[in-house]
C-alpha cells in the first residue's frame, strides 16, 4: 500500500486534507512527530470528517522509526530541489511519499534521509504548492500510473 508521511505537520487543516486524500486514494498515512497542534484537534476533524475511519494511519517517534516500520519501502520526498519530476519517476505500491512541514523550507534531515527527491513542475515565478495540493497530485500520478 503506497503510504503518505507528514513530517512533523504544523498546520491542522491540511493534515486533515491529507487524511481525507489518503483515504479517498487507498493510501496508508503516517504522522512523523513532534506535530505543531493536537492530533485529534477539532480543526482537523472539521476537516476529515469521518473518512478517519477508512485510512490506515500510524504515528512514528521519528525518521528512523519509520524506516524500521516498513523496510524495504523507498522514502519519497516530494520538494522544489528534486531534480525529477513526478511524471518521470515510476512509483512503486510500498513507497513511501514525504511532506514536510508547511511552514518550514525542506530541511536538511529530509533531504539526507530520502531515497529520492522528486518535484512537481510549477510556472515561472512560482514558488511552492500547498502541501495537501501537492501530494494529491503525486498520489495521483501513482494511481494513474497503476490504472487505478
Amino acid at each position: 500500500m503506497l503510504r503518505l508521511a507528514l513530517y512533523q505537520p504544523d498546520i491542522p487543516q491540511n493534515a486533515g486534507a491529507m487524511i481525507r486524500l489518503t483515504a479517498c486514494l487507498g493510501a496508508g498515512i503516517e504522522i512523523i512527530e513532534p506535530c505543531g497542534f493536537i492530533l485529534d484537534d477539532a480543526r482537523i476533524r472539521r476537516v476529515h470528517m469521518d473518512y478517519i475511519d477508512l485510512v490506515k494511519m500510524a504515528r512514528h517517534a521519528g525518521l528512523a522509526e519509520l524506516r524500521a516500520a516498513y523496510p524495504g519501502a523507498r522514502h519519497i520526498l516530494l520538494a522544489p530541489q528534486g531534480q525529477t519530476s513526478v511524471w518521470n519517476f515510476a512509483f512503486r505500491a510500498d513507497d513511501i511519499l514525504i511532506m514536510g512541514p508547511e511552514s518550514k523550507t525542506t530541511l536538511p534531515e529530509l533531504m539526507a534521509h530520502a531515497d529520492e527527491v522528486l518535484r512537481i513542475p510549477m510556472a515561472s515565478g512560482a514558488r511552492s504548492l500547498n502541501v495537501a495540493s501537492a501530494a494529491a497530485i503525486a498520489l495521483g500520478e501513482a494511481r494513474r500510473q497503476w490504472q487505478l
